[in-house]
């Protein structure tokens, strides 16, 4: 352990004020600097939900008298959040060492105990030469935390070796999503033009990537039984299909405006692959302590933290699914279409990220979690005719286990360690694949 980064934060922003520490480590304060929504952005995004204070991690002088550096450090204020991570300049570049943050709940006084931030995020992302990957707005980062909401904050780092420049500490408040009312009779395909007419220009055009399956405004797509789903499918896709194709029934699915994305923080238009040939499943290792009721707030955040933290176009995954087995859009573009994600690295072509919301190395999934990735990949790898116990093959867009261009075998329905060297979706959750992909063969009718 060659030494110490540390910072610690209170409730409304201020100067951190360096104390000195103990031990002969270095340590690091959080002094507020100007973050991505600063300047012009400034009026437009206190009309916004959602926020991000982006704050420095720089060395602090040490004092052996204080005691141990848990405790060698001045709080300052900040804004509330709910979400953490630490992102740095380089994305090629690693973080080796440990992250550990305790956070104090809003309005209280008791600190958490102290909680580790998974460092090995890079296994996350665009594939490499592509232009979301080359943007120059990517950056390296930990997988983000979710903590509730707080208004104070510890975080030390622990480095094994350099550690890489600019690093900082994002805390993302997400954002209360604007309530949706929508007065129209059930069997209408159609919005009142008063409706409509408050949605964007980005918002209409991320939600009329979902038709016909779900009217314009929508903020969920119906679930359909397996008949109905046939029936849909057989009139969008004539004469590629047989009469009766091997398709589980459409589960329900939350769109974008249903977990209250702000459509105006992603780039413009959408980015599609050829076909969809598998299904990564991921967990998010933003830790289990959510309700389901604070699941939308858990994406909005991943989602800030994804585009204004990260530097990416959009969320990664195409999906997520909640420890109550909702089901939630991710990555604009269509649920029903082939959009390309930021997921695996090295394997987003032709495939679809499915991200739990939790962390799995040591918790077990639910039942309503594992059967709701079987019945989203039931419907969505039927819709490209892909048989969820199956094989197949993908080109390695490069990672650290396939080199560039090499033709790999996969299970239809893999975990993100299949296509990367990595700990996700964690050992429990990457334990019930088998079943996933036994019950979404028995859905599709199999």
């Amino acid at each position: 352990m060659r030494g110490l980064l540390a910072t610690s934060i209170g409730v409304t922003c201020a100067a951190a004020l360096a104390l000195p520490l103990t031990s002969p480590a270095t340590a690091a304060a959080v002094r507020p600097a100007p973050t991505a929504e600063a300047g012009t952005e400034a009026a437009r995004a206190a009309a916004l939900p959602g926020s991000t204070q982006s704050l420095p991690l720089t060395p602090l002088t040490r004092d052996r008298a204080l005691g141990s550096a848990d405790r060698g450090t001045r709080r300052t204020d900040v804004h509330r959040f709910s979400l953490l991570g630490v992102v740095w300049d380089d994305p090629d570049a690693a973080l080796h060492g440990r992250v550990q943050v305790r956070t104090r709940p809003a309005g209280g006084d008791a600190w958490s105990g102290w909680q580790d931030v998974e460092t090995h995020n890079a296994d996350h992302g665009a594939d490499p030469g592509t232009a979301e990957r080359t943007s120059g707005h990517v950056r390296g980062a930990t997988a983000p935390l979710w903590v509730g909401d707080s208004d104070g904050v510890e975080v030390r780092v622990h480095p094994d070796a350099s550690l890489p420049a600019g690093l900082r500490l994002e805390l993302v408040d997400p954002g209360a999503a604007a309530p949706v009312h929508v007065p129209v009779a059930p069997r209408s395909r159609a919005l009142p033009a008063t409706a409509t007419a408050a949605l964007s220009k980005a918002e209409r055009s991320a939600s009329a990537a979902n038709a016909p399956l779900a009217r314009l405004g929508a903020t969920k797509i119906p679930a359909l039984n397996r008949e109905q789903t046939q029936r849909e499918l057989g009139t969008k896709k004539a004469g590629k299909h047989r009469a009766a194709p091997y398709i589980g029934p459409r589960p329900s699915i939350v769109t974008r405006r249903g977990w209250g994305a702000d459509e105006s923080m992603r780039e413009a238009g959408f980015r599609y692959t050829t076909t969809v040939k598998a299904a990564f499943v991921h967990h998010t290792a933003t830790g289990n302590n959510y309700t389901c009721a604070q699941a939308p707030s858990v994406i909005r955040g991943i989602y800030r933290y994804h585009v204004r933290s990260m530097g990416w176009r959009d969320i990664g995954y195409n999906f997520l699914i909640d420890k109550c087995g909702t089901i939630y859009e991710g990555r604009a573009g269509g649920v029903a279409k082939a959009v390309m994600g930021a997921h695996t690295l090295g394997f987003n072509t032709n495939s679809m990220g499915v991200a739990v919301l939790g962390t799995f190395t040591s918790a077990k999934p639910n039942s309503a979690t594992v059967k709701a990735i079987a019945r989203l990949t039931a419907w969505k790898l039927g819709l490209f005719g892909a048989n969820p116990k199956g094989k197949t093959y993908l080109k390695s867009g490069g990672g650290n286990l396939y080199a560039k261009g090499k033709n790999v075998r996969l299970n239809v329905i893999s975990g993100h360690r299949d296509g990367f060297a990595t700990e996700c979706p964690g050992k429990q959750l990457y334990g019930k694949l088998g079943t996933a992909r036994s019950t979404a063969a028995t859905y599709q009718g199999r």
